[in-house]
């Protein structure tokens, strides 16, 4: 729910032009933690940046007073937010693991294959919705229609996932690779087998 109120000019300071559709949202946070959407000059909500996630709309929070890019602190309190509520989608084993990569030579690799990972995942996701699409149209959809989904939905499932477990898997490769990469130029003189090759007996 947006509340309208007077923009928060700061004495002597002036409002940039007015963004260009194309250009991201941005919002200032201010020092009493409260947002403005400098789109729509009025204080919005946690909850409203959070449907602004879900309807994928490009945004940036920004500290009002110095500019600083806080996008990030955001998107992690609606995480926060989220955790705390019924159904959790990390447990304290699998954060556990992300804390202990805090820190340490994987660190870059590990944030890279977890978003390549998850985009692979909502790839796939997005193309089950397309095909499942046709049932939720009350013209085109008929028992012919259910029937060939029902038939060909195991198929079509066992077919996406599997594209996701093998791109899952390149990724693991690719990122193993790399650890190799970075394991030869520490240890030049003990020359790394590529993946897949056999040791030598």
């Amino acid at each position: 729910m947006l509340m309208t109120e007077p923009r928060p000019d700061a004495p002597g300071s002036a409002e940039p032009a007015a963004e260009s559709a194309s250009a991201p949202r941005i919002l200032k946070k201010y020092p009493n933690r409260r947002l403005y959407d400098t789109r729509t000059s009025s204080y919005i909500t946690l909850a409203d940046v959070k449907v602004m996630v879900l309807e994928g709309a490009e945004f940036e929070v920004r500290d009002a007073k110095t500019g600083e890019d806080l996008t990030r602190s955001i998107l992690l309190q609606i995480i926060l937010e989220e955790e705390a509520g019924g159904m959790p989608m990390f447990s304290a084993r699998m954060l556990a693991q992300i804390i202990r990569f805090y820190g340490h030579a994987m660190q870059g690799m590990m944030g890279s294959y977890l978003e390549k990972n998850l985009q692979t995942f909502v790839d796939m996701q997005s193309r089950l919705g397309d095909q499942a699409r046709g049932l939720y149209d009350p013209a085109a959809f008929t028992p012919e229609m259910w029937t060939q989904f029902m038939s060909g939905q195991a198929p079509m499932m066992q077919g996406l996932m599997g594209n996701y477990l093998e791109q899952s898997k390149n990724l693991f490769v690719q990122m193993q690779e790399q650890m190799q990469k970075q394991a030869g130029g520490l240890f030049p003189v003990f020359p790394v087998p590529p993946v897949g090759s056999k040791t030598p007996k």
